[in-house]
């Protein structure tokens, strides 16, 4: 099992990763630094999130899961030190009790309604700043990183 679990996701400031399920993803402006950090890892997605997918994942084992799939066991399967998790709002809420880290990278825009970054109730966490990643100075755009404070 990979000693990093890390969600990343871009997300409205109220907090959705999609307008609805079926969304092609064209507001993001991270995905150079989304390619750049996840190159030569698994990532971990869901199947809606694979659908909306135009860009080719090169570089990287795509583990796409499905609903019976089981997180632990899924993880257990991977034997790279670090893996990503990549959406969607399910994938993001059932991989959650797992996850080491979380990289967001908050875009100003509102939706009002849609997708949200966990789908399902989770537990609440704390989480420790480790960094700030600038994305676009010009647009106010910056990844947050944060480290999950297992209790």
């Amino acid at each position: 099992m990979p000693s990093e679990i890390i969600l990343i996701a871009a997300v409205t400031v109220d907090g959705f990763i999609a307008r609805h399920s079926n969304e092609i993803t064209t507001w993001t402006k991270d995905l150079s630094l989304f390619k750049k950090q996840t190159m030569g890892y698994p990532i971990i997605m869901g199947s809606n999130t694979k659908k909306t997918i135009t860009n080719e994942l090169k570089g990287r084992d795509i583990i796409v899961v499905k609903r019976n799939d089981r997180p632990r066991d899924v993880l257990k399967n991977i034997s790279s030190k670090k893996c990503f998790i990549v959406g969607g709002g399910k994938t993001y809420s059932r991989f959650y009790p797992f996850l080491t880290d979380i990289y967001i990278t908050p875009h100003p825009q509102i939706f009002g309604e849609g997708v949200s970054l966990f789908s399902d109730k989770v537990k609440s966490s704390k989480l420790r700043f480790v960094n700030l990643v600038e994305v676009s100075k010009q647009v106010g755009i910056y990844q947050y990183q944060y480290k999950i404070i297992k209790p």
